[in-house]
Formats: C-alpha cells, sequence, structure tokens
C-alpha cells in the first residue's frame, strides 16, 4: 500500500468491526459520509470471504451501520485495481500513461451497455475509482470511455 495514507480513528473502527464479522483483512477504509458509504479495499484474494456467502456479510455490517458498504479488491497493478474497483462494469481495456508534464492518467474502456454502471448515479464510481486512483498510484485523472 501506498505510504503516507492517514486513517482517521473513525476509519480503525470500521476496519475492526469490518474484519471481526468478515474474517477478510481491510488494507484500507474510506468513510464517505456525502454518500452514506463506506468503501473498504480488502487484501488481495479476501473479497469472497468478505462478501460472504450471498452477500451475507455486507447485509449485516449494512444493517449495523446503516451505511452502505462497497468492497475493492486491492491489486499492486494500477491496471487491475482499476478493473477491480469498476466491478461488476466489464471493462474492455485500461491504458495508463504519463503526460509530458508527468501527470498520469488512465483511459478505461467499457462495455456500453455497463457504462452507466461504471458511472455511477450522479458520477459517484467515477468520482469513486478518481479518489482511488490517485491515493494509491498518483493517477491525476480517470476518463471512462
Amino acid at each position: 500500500m501506498t505510504s503516507g495514507i492517514k486513517i482517521t480513528s473513525n476509519e480503525m473502527r470500521y476496519i475492526a468491526l469490518f474484519e471481526s464479522i468478515t474474517g477478510a483483512t481491510v488494507k484500507d477504509c474510506i468513510v464517505d459520509e456525502a454518500q452514506n458509504r463506506v468503501i473498504a479495499i480488502v487484501k488481495e484474494g479476501d473479497i469472497g470471504m468478505a462478501i460472504g456467502k450471498g452477500g451475507k456479510n455486507i447485509r449485516l455490517l449494512e444493517k449495523m451501520t446503516n451505511k452502505k458498504h462497497e468492497i475493492i479488491e486491492y491489486s499492486d497493478d494500477a491496471a487491475t485495481f482499476i478493473k477491480n474497483a469498476l466491478k461488476p462494469a466489464r471493462v474492455r481495456e485500461i491504458r495508463v500513461s504519463e503526460r509530458p508534464d508527468g501527470k498520469k492518467i488512465a483511459v478505461v474502456t467499457v462495455n456500453p451497455k455497463d457504462k452507466g454502471v461504471a458511472i455511477g448515479k450522479n458520477g459517484k464510481n467515477a468520482e469513486r475509482i478518481r479518489f482511488l486512483a490517485k491515493r494509491y498510484f498518483q493517477i491525476q485523472n480517470v476518463s471512462i470511455t
């Protein structure tokens, strides 16, 4: 995980609750009060354990916290991480490139039928992926086409 990420005490409480209920290892947690959601980044391979059979862990967490829980599987590879964060949208291609000014950008091509899912209502999924790409991989912008 990228160094320099600060986790608040509130986020630590969510991580402890999440780990005790699911048994999955949480690498990071973002509490988004504006969207009333918690975004948990779990260790590679722990996504199934985090969700639970039939989504039971997610339902329990949402009932306990009164917030929507979104789980993303971490990857050290920027393209794989972005693909994981955009699920269930089917990603066709991800190109990460560096502009002449040194800023990194990512262009994500999704199945046309999944574009709405990738962007999300009022752009909330696109906003989430831009935030996470910047937080972990110093990618300045992510465009979804």
